[in-house]
């Protein structure tokens, strides 16, 4: 566990490894994700087990968790060239707390570890303008899923992907083809 310091206006902003939150601190995360995705885009347990699987980024403000992120190292492929790729999931804060820059906050921190980290930062989303204003990029090409079986083109998820490019990230054309590995649940 590390704590962030320069959070500003007393957010304080933890880096926890996997495996290390508490049982309440999960708790407390699960039912902060469950709310603030419940309008738009429900939780899903396989939503969990993906952040769950990452290092977890826990925002706090008078004790109370009110932001979370998780990042996943993932190999991606663009234009089959694999690319160690820290992949951001379950990004939220809690409703009634929205709209105050602790979302920024959060995810200044989650940037810097992926810019420390990997070779590029990728995240699935709709709120793309959010996403923007911190650097990240729309993808533009065609994207897939490696399954056993063989490609299989994703075409719901072309305009969806967004990625961070770091200081060790290759060159690479956000026009080219992305590629990820078959995973249970969403597998973007």
């Amino acid at each position: 566990m590390s704590t962030v310091a320069g959070a500003g206006s007393g957010l304080r902003i933890r880096r926890v490894a996997n495996g290390h939150l508490t049982a309440e601190e999960t708790a407390s995360i699960r039912g902060l994700l469950w709310s603030a995705f419940a309008d738009t885009d429900p939780m899903t347990e396989s939503d969990w087990a993906h952040a769950a699987a990452g290092e977890h980024f826990v925002a706090e403000l008078d004790g109370e968790i009110v932001a979370y992120a998780s990042v996943a190292e993932r190999e991606l492929y663009v234009d089959e060239r694999p690319i160690r790729t820290g992949y951001v999931e379950a990004v939220a804060v809690a409703p009634a707390r929205q709209r105050r820059g602790i979302g920024t906050r959060l995810m200044g921190v989650v940037d810097a570890h992926l810019d420390e980290s990997f070779d590029l930062g990728a995240l699935g989303t709709g709120e793309h303008g959010f996403y923007r204003r911190l650097g990240w990029e729309t993808w533009q090409g065609k994207s897939s899923v490696r399954a056993p079986d063989g490609r299989r083109p994703t075409p719901d998820e072309d305009g969806y992907i967004m990625v961070l490019r770091t200081r060790s990230s290759p060159s690479v054309d956000v026009t080219a083809p992305i590629d990820c590995i078959l995973r249970s649940g969403d597998a973007w």
